[in-house]
């Protein structure tokens, strides 16, 4: 890997990609060959919100290579909860662990977690921002049920603004030749603009639809994503959105017979419990994918070159410049150095991706 840390899917090249889908094919097909791959390794799950399946399939995928876990899925029951900062949570475990993920509500947590870490660091989810390990398990679920990653019609449904891995998975389909997207949400739930803008960097069709229906003819890939709750600052505004877009059998008359179903769970009411019995329904064979996806990223990272990167730090000309992203970690963690790269006439968070104009300095 050209980078220690996979805090986006875009520190991977597209061969890099390939690679660990290849490698998770070969581990899903043997797995006895793979129970020692990690034997010795310690993986460190810092779980800073709630989570099921991320959580258990990061645990299970090194369990299963040999290796040991450690961490918490509660701050509450670690020194968080006694006021530690999160630099001095990250520097500690990053000596006692060869591996760490993490999972956290503010967005560019996790490259923050990487200036502190001696281990890699895997980004699990970081606020409404990213979630490349979940883009992972799509990849491989896509490759292994439609065959390619290229020439797809891509069509993501509901929470497009919060959703970090609808974000993921744009950015790394948008790498793949002839695919284009369908967008489907509420005004108030597309997916921002930095997304747009990757895509017509990269020369992808996009679409913007608020309805299933008139998207479901001509989709090869439906990817439900539900409306998350805890994105919200008032239930109301909740309220409003949810139960807007729902999936069921007769909608489902309209989709191509060789659509596949994905969601990165988990779900609430957007995809109707008929739906699980139909061949197109592909997400909970995803979850497995899921678990051979981060075998495959372990034993990529861990056998790759462990050389301590330098610290990356700000170049001090926007040291007094705060992020606007109420929800970027520099907003909590006041310690942080600030970090731009300049993008034209704006300045675009490293941790976050919030954009800003260079007039408002």
């Amino acid at each position: 890997m050209k980078s220690k840390n996979l805090i986006d899917l875009e520190n991977l090249s597209v061969k890099e990609i390939l690679d660990i889908i290849d490698l998770a094919d070969k581990i899903k097909a043997n797995p006895s060959e793979y129970e020692n791959a990690c034997r010795g390794k310690i993986l460190a799950t810092l779980f800073y919100e709630p989570s099921t399946r991320t959580r258990m399939s990061f645990s299970t995928a090194m369990l299963r290579l040999g290796g040991n876990v450690i961490g918490f899925d509660n701050p509450q029951n670690s020194s968080i909860s006694k006021g530690e900062s999160f630099k001095d949570t990250l520097t500690v475990v990053g000596g006692y662990a060869d591996i760490i993920a993490i999972r956290h509500p503010l967005e560019g947590a996790a490259e923050a977690a990487a200036m502190f870490s001696d281990a890699p660091v895997i980004n699990a989810g970081d606020g409404g921002h990213l979630h490349p390990t979940q883009t992972l398990t799509d990849v491989v679920t896509l490759y292994n049920e439609k065959g390619r990653l290229d020439n797809l019609c891509i069509g993501l449904c509901g929470d497009l603004k919060y959703g970090r891995t609808v974000h993921s998975l744009i950015k790394t389909m948008s790498r793949f030749k002839g695919n284009r997207f369908v967008l489907i949400s509420t005004p108030e739930l597309t997916v921002p603009q930095y997304i747009k803008d990757v895509m017509n960097t990269a020369g992808c069709e996009f679409t913007e639809v608020s309805g299933l229906r008139e998207a479901m003819g001509e989709l090869d890939v439906l990817y439900m994503t539900r409306i998350q709750q805890e994105r919200f600052d008032s239930d109301e505004e909740y309220q409003r959105q949810r139960g807007v877009f729902v999936l069921d059998n007769k909608k489902l008359e309209l989709a191509k017979k060789d659509l596949r179903i994905l969601h990165p769970l988990p779900r609430v009411d957007e995809i109707s419990y008929e739906v699980d019995d139909d061949e197109r329904a592909k997400y909970f064979a995803q979850t497995v994918y899921g678990m051979y996806a981060r075998m495959a990223l372990f034993m990529t990272m861990l056998n790759g070159d462990r050389s301590i990167t330098e610290k990356r730090k700000s170049n001090g000309l926007f040291n007094a410049l705060q992020c606007m992203n109420e929800h970027c970690i520099t907003r909590h963690e006041t310690y942080l150095p600030k970090r731009y790269r300049e993008y034209g006439d704006m300045l675009v968070c490293e941790y976050c991706e919030n954009t800003r104009k260079r007039e408002f300095i």
